[in-house]
This record gives C-alpha cells, structure tokens and sequence, in this order.
C-alpha cells in the first residue's frame, strides 16, 4: 500500500473516530466559530469568475472531457464552448498522453482561444478516488503545476485526502492565480453525516475556495442525508461554495436540487459521462432553468 493510500485512509478513518468521540467535531467548529467572529462585520464574500458568481442562484452545469487522443479532447471543448456548459472539465486521466508534458500543453496552448466565456475545470481524477488512471505523487505535482501555469484554467480539482500536505498545495496553486476545488468521492457507500460534515468542513480549513464531496448511496435515506449536510454547510459556510452529488440512478434528484440545497455546480455529459448518474446536459441545463423560473415566483 503507497503512502498516501495509508494516509488517506489514516485521515479518512481519524475523522470518523474523532467523530463519534466528539474529539474533532469539537475542534472544526471551535475553528470555524472563530473564523466567522473574525469575519462577521464584513460583507459576505462571492466568489465570481468569467461574469458567473458561484454559489448563488441556480448552479452551474459542468461538462467532463473524457477523450483519451488529443485532437479528439482539443474538438470535443471546442464544441463545449458554443454549448449551454458553463464550466468544461478536462479530466486528464483520461487523455492518453498525461504523462508526456508538452502534449498537455499542446492541448491547453490549443483551446485557450475558445475559452474566453467558459470556466475551464482541470481535473485528474486518481483510481483510488474513481478515476480511469493510477499516478504517482510527483506525476500527480507537476500536472497541477501545469494547469495552473497553463494561462487558461480558471479551477483546479485536488483531491484532498490524497495529498501530503493539502494545505500547502492549495496555497501554492493559488498563489498561481488559479482557485482550488478540493475534492473527495466515496464510490463504496454514504458515510454518516457527522463523517460528511467533517470531511467538508476539513477541507475548507485547509483553504478551498470550492469543496466538493460525492457518495454512493444504497438507500434513500442516505440521499437525504447528503442534501441535509448539503444545506447544513452552505448555510454555516456562506463564504464556502459546495458542490455536492449522490451517484447512480438512485441519488440522480441530487444533481437537480442544488439551488435548493445549497450545491452550487452540477455535473452533466455529453459524449462521456464521467461518472454514474449523470444527466444529458441539455436536459439538466432545461430542468435547472425550469426549476429556476419557478424559485423566482
């Protein structure tokens, strides 16, 4: 087992017995309490890019790119740009080629020209966390770097409990000029919400401008228990966006009630879906604007 399957498991399973003693719950909101007294005469923060601002109003459709050639990857964002996708993902483990650098270049270098009305989303999404590719540590490091220097993402995925020092990362790509959507997903099951919460709530101490959380759910009530944490931590975290997904067939209603709930981007495909659940995007972009129109009356 590498050391960061140890670690994540190691953190992953600290939060959860710290939980149930009540040890780090105590501790996060201890922090959080403070951040807010710190902050509580000042406006709340939004977070905009490209004229859209996120986490209010009905939540963004992001489109993935899960082409593995590169002018296949390069045409399908060309098409996403003239689409109803407010952020294209380019999920990098899927593309062919991750591990030649210049040819992720070549395709940033390409499609930065048809970016200039999309938020472009740099994702590499590890085995470990339901991806298509296995990646060493250092790999891993220097395509983050990449992206975040390429001039043309505005977002990069990190998987949090994944990294060494997650802090330090999410500083230092920000300081790059890119914002930082910390991430964790759970394809086995839904842990509890105290898990949930805890795991969301690390991830914006570690300095997040977006944290993300997806869960496989096996009954309804595990679905409920993600919109609940959902709408608990946007509530509590005004200045936080999240973004929040039950897969499969049975947690699909997760990606339509985020305006609802709290969840501020929600996940479509168009060619490839990128994981289980996902709608067509014209579909999803029609029903959130339906249930837009009806929130607005």
């Amino acid at each position: 087992m590498s050391n960061i399957c140890i670690f994540i498991r190691d953190s992953v399973n600290y939060l959860k017995n710290e939980c149930q003693a009540g040890g780090m719950g105590v501790c996060l909101r201890g922090e959080i309490r403070e951040r807010k007294k710190e902050g509580k005469n000042s406006m709340m923060r939004t977070l905009k890019m490209k004229n859209r601002t996120i986490g209010e109003g009905k939540p963004l459709v992001c489109v993935p790119v899960m082409e593995a050639d590169a002018a296949e990857v390069i045409r399908e964002i060309t098409y996403l740009s003239q689409s109803v996708a407010d952020v294209i993902e380019w999920r990098v483990d899927a593309f062919s080629q991750f591990g030649d650098y210049n040819a992720v270049r070549g395709v940033f270098d390409a499609v930065a020209p048809v970016l200039s009305d999309k938020l472009f989303l740099y994702t590499f999404r590890t085995k470990r966390q339901g991806g298509e590719a296995d990646v060493d540590a250092a790999t891993l490091n220097d395509l983050h770097d990449l992206a975040a220097e390429s001039g043309c993402v505005d977002m990069v995925d990190l998987e949090y409990f994944e990294e060494e020092k997650p802090t330090r990362k999410i500083r230092s790509l920000k300081e790059r000029g890119v914002r930082v959507v910390a991430s964790h997903h759970d394809f086995e099951e839904t842990p509890s919400p105290e898990v949930m919460r805890m795991l969301l709530e690390r991830m914006c101490l570690g300095g997040a401008d977006i944290v993300k959380l997806a869960v496989m759910p096996k009954t309804p009530e595990d679905v409920l228990d993600l919109l609940s944490v959902t709408s608990k931590f946007h509530l509590e975290n005004p200045d936080t966006p999240i973004v929040t997904m039950s897969m499969g067939k049975l947690g699909n209603i997760s990606r339509l009630c985020g305006e609802t709930f709290g969840s501020c981007m929600t996940f479509g495909a168009h060619e490839k879906p990128s994981a289980p659940g996902q709608y067509e995007m014209g579909d999803l972009a029609m029903i959130l604007d339906a249930i837009h129109r009806s929130n607005e009356h």
